[in-house]
C-alpha cells in the first residue's frame, strides 16, 4: 500500500509539509487546487506548481481530491457536454504532470454534510458529528450557513460560497431529477471520460455519499454495495473504480464494510480509512481510528483489503482536533498522524500473521 495524507496546499492548509514528512512511513500526499470551481479546467502550470511544492519536501503527489463535477453534468442539462470536455482536458493535464488518481463524487448540491464540526468530546478533543434530527428541522438553504459558521475560517471543499450563493438556481437545476436519472447521468459521464482515462492512465475513484442516505429529498446513488456494484458495471474498466471511504459507508450500520471490500475489491482504487461511532438512528460522530474508539472493526476492514490484494493509495481520514491545534475541522495533524501509524501497525500484524 502507498501511505498518504490529505493536504490542501501551502495557502489552504494549517499543516506545513515538513511536518507531514515526519510521519513514519509516509509516501506522499493527496492534493487539490482550492481555487478551482466545479467545471474549471486545471491547467498544467497550476498542477505542476502544486506537484513541485510537494516534491521539494521529498514527498510524492499521490493523487487529487477532488476534481469536482459541475452540477450541469450531474443534473444532465444541455450544458453538460461543455463541462465534460473541460473535465477530459483536466484528466489529460493531470496525466501530463504524472498524476494517475482522481477521487470525485457525484452528489447533488451537498457533497458531504455534518451538523457539528467541532463537537467536544469528554476528553476535550473536537470531532465531526451528524444528527439527522437537526437536518430534518431545517431548510436546505440553511445548511451552508450552519457549515460555514463552524469552518474556523477555512475554505471547505464542497461548500464554496461562490457556488452555494446560487443555491436557488441549483435547486431548480435538480428539480425532477430522480435517483434513476442520476444513475443515467453518471453513466453518460463515465462513458465519455473512462476511454480517456485508459489512454492517459488515470484511475477514477468515486466517493460514497456522506452520510450514505438521502438528505433534503435529493437523490443519492453511492449509498451501499448495490449502488457501487451498479456503478462499476456501467463501464467495465479498472479505471472506473471506487474510493472506499470506511467512515462514509460505515455510518450506516446496514453496510457490511468487510463484505463490500470482498465484493468490489478489484475496483477499489483509493481508500479513506476512518472510524465512526453510532449514537442513535442516523446519528454518529467521527472518532479516533482504532476499533475500540468507534463502532467499526478496523482490523477486519484492513484484513479484507489485504486479502483482496489492494496495493493503492490509502490515507487516514477525518481525525479529531487535538492538543489545542488550530486546524481545518477533521483535518488536524496529530490524530491523523496517530491514525496512519495505527493503520501501518494493523497492516504489519496482519501480513506477518498470514505468512
Amino acid at each position: 500500500m502507498k501511505w498518504g495524507f490529505r493536504w490542501y496546499g501551502e495557502k489552504g492548509d494549517s499543516i506545513p509539509l515538513n511536518h507531514v514528512r515526519q510521519i513514519s512511513g509516509i509516501n506522499g500526499v493527496v492534493g487539490t487546487l482550492l481555487n478551482k470551481m466545479p467545471g474549471d479546467v486545471w491547467e498544467v502550470a497550476e498542477i505542476q506548481e502544486l506537484k513541485e511544492s510537494i516534491e521539494k519536501e521529498e514527498l510524492a503527489l499521490l493523487g487529487i481530491e477532488s476534481v469536482a463535477i459541475h452540477d450541469a453534468i450531474k443534473a444532465g442539462t444541455d450544458e453538460r457536454d461543455h463541462y465534460i470536455d473541460n473535465y477530459i482536458q483536466t484528466i489529460r493535464n493531470l496525466s501530463e504532470c504524472g498524476v494517475d488518481l482522481i477521487c470525485y463524487s457525484f452528489k447533488p448540491i451537498f457533497g458531504w454534510a455534518k451538523t457539528t464540526l467541532n463537537y467536544e468530546n469528554e476528553d476535550g478533543s473536537l470531532a465531526l458529528l451528524y444528527d439527522q434530527e437537526v437536518v430534518d428541522n431545517m431548510e436546505p438553504g440553511d445548511m451552508y450557513k450552519l457549515i460555514s459558521s463552524q469552518s474556523k475560517g477555512f475554505q471547505l471543499s464542497g461548500w464554496e460560497e461562490e457556488r452555494l450563493n446560487k443555491f436557488n438556481s441549483l435547486v431548480e437545476m435538480y428539480d425532477g431529477v430522480t435517483e434513476e436519472d442520476l444513475f443515467e447521468n453518471l453513466k453518460y459521464f463515465l462513458e465519455k471520460i473512462i476511454p480517456v482515462c485508459e489512454e492517459a492512465d488515470v484511475r477514477m475513484g468515486i466517493h460514497p455519499d456522506d452520510p450514505p442516505w438521502e438528505i433534503f429529498g435529493f437523490p443519492r446513488i453511492t449509498k451501499n454495495l448495490a449502488d457501487l456494484k451498479r456503478i462499476i458495471s456501467m463501464v467495465d474498466s479498472p479505471y472506473n473504480g471506487i474510493t472506499l471511504c470506511t467512515g462514509a459507508l460505515g455510518a450506516d450500520p446496514e453496510n457490511d464494510m468487510v463484505k463490500i471490500v470482498h465484493e468490489i475489491g478489484d475496483r477499489i482504487n483509493f481508500v479513506h480509512f476512518r472510524n465512526v461511532e453510532f449514537l442513535g438512528y442516523r446519528k454518529f460522530k467521527e472518532t479516533a481510528h482504532p476499533s475500540a474508539e468507534g463502532s467499526l472493526d478496523m482490523y477486519a476492514i484492513m484484513e479484507a483489503l489485504i486479502e483482496v490484494g489492494f496495493d493503492g493509495v490509502i490515507r487516514p481520514d477525518h481525525g479529531r482536533t487535538l492538543f489545542g491545534e488550530v486546524a481545518r475541522p477533521g483535518y488536524g495533524l496529530y490524530d491523523r498522524a496517530m491514525g496512519i501509524t495505527y493503520m501501518q501497525g494493523l497492516h504489519e500484524a496482519i501480513v506477518k500473521s498470514k505468512s
